[in-house]
């Protein structure tokens, strides 16, 4: 939990719009809930910022459900990653307020009374190499959105034709994090890493011929970036990437408003 959301919680107490009850299990944290099959996290928002992530792959239905409807009675913003459509379809049903995309394979139930807007100032960027790339940097864009920053991308960007990036540095600057998702040798977050002080987030993608091994030549060019600012996350990792792109931008517009 940062400051500024600490301070709100404070605010709110003494202003006795919150019981202390409340105050204790948003500040003090609520431990783990026994689902049966699941252990949910509530402290996790506390510990690390934000609260727990679902996998969706795997999960029956009904586990799903049971999670969903713990994380909605604690106010929680539900986040769930590599979810069916047909798994979606049927959760839509009990959660009209969840929203699917499609191509990132995300759920998500925004609490009631939040407009799901940002919730802080932090900018994250996301750069993709080819239009290929889109269902990855969809999941990333997804997760930034939910982690409570702004999050704008721009597409087909690769080294193939760099004239398109250089058209883009402008915005690539004003970001307080950078996401470059690309498949094929992964040069990409090379380029953009020379043109940013802030971190730059390499995805690497299993698009590509036969020699890029399904991701990777892209992951292994990625790790071997001379550029000194690029950290580089899994083969088609799109939560990973957005998740520290929102904690690095979280965690630089909490020092920015600080700062005055």
């Amino acid at each position: 939990m940062n400051t500024n959301d600490l301070k709100k919680l404070a605010t709110d107490f003494v202003a006795g719009q919150m019981s202390a009850e409340t105050f204790y299990k948003r500040v003090g944290g609520e431990g783990i809930e026994n689902l049966g099959d699941t252990q949910l996290d509530l402290d996790r928002h506390r510990r690390c910022g934000f609260p727990e992530v679902v996998f969706a792959e795997g999960k029956t239905v009904e586990s799903l459900e049971a999670i969903f409807h713990a994380m909605v009675k604690h106010g929680v913003d539900a986040f769930a990653t590599r979810m069916s459509a047909e798994k979606a379809t049927r959760l839509e049903s009990v959660f009209p307020d969840g929203r699917y995309n499609k191509a990132a394979r995300t759920f998500r139930i925004i609490p009631p009374g939040s407009d799901g807007k940002p919730r802080h100032s932090g900018k994250v960027l996301i750069v993709t190499a080819g239009t290929s790339d889109l269902p990855v940097a969809e999941e990333a864009r997804e997760t930034v959105l939910w982690s409570g920053a702004a999050v704008n991308m721009i597409q087909d960007v690769g080294v193939a034709g760099p004239h398109r990036l250089a058209a883009n540095v402008d915005a690539l600057r004003d970001a307080d994090a950078v996401i470059v998702v690309a498949g094929m040798e992964g040069a990409l977050p090379s380029v953009v890493g020379g043109h940013v002080s802030c971190p730059v987030i390499a995805v690497p993608t299993s698009v590509g011929y036969g020699a890029s091994f399904g991701g990777v030549a892209a992951l292994l060019g990625m790790l071997n970036s001379c550029a000194s600012n690029v950290t580089v996350v899994n083969i088609d990792a799109g939560f990973k990437g957005g998740y520290l792109a929102g904690l690095s931008a979280a965690n630089i517009a909490e020092a920015r408003e600080s700062s005055g």
